[in-house]
């Protein structure tokens, strides 16, 4: 489902425009960024959580030419579900 798609949904089952639906799911996406750009965890009880994991870095080899490269540390965001939600998706 595409973002357009999503408001549209969001738009006829709240039963507000397109315009306030898209505002809502915006305002929502970036609450959601700044608090995982702080480094704040987002969760919603049975339904999931975002967080932010720091990946070692490592060393990987190319298949192709064989040569030792260096993969720096960094950090990932995380999606984890939660019991209700993938429950529901079963």
């Amino acid at each position: 489902m595409t973002k357009k798609e999503f408001v549209e949904l969001y738009a006829e089952k709240g039963k507000v425009s397109k315009k306030e639906a898209e505002r809502n799911i915006n305002l929502f996406l970036e609450t959601v960024e700044e608090s995982l750009v702080k480094g704040e965890e987002v969760s919603f009880v049975g339904w999931g959580k975002w967080e932010v994991v720091e990946r070692a870095g490592r060393d990987v080899r190319n298949p192709q030419t064989q040569e030792l490269m260096r993969i720096e540390p960094k950090k990932a965001i995380k999606f984890k579900t939660g019991k209700l939600l993938a429950e529901k998706v079963k």
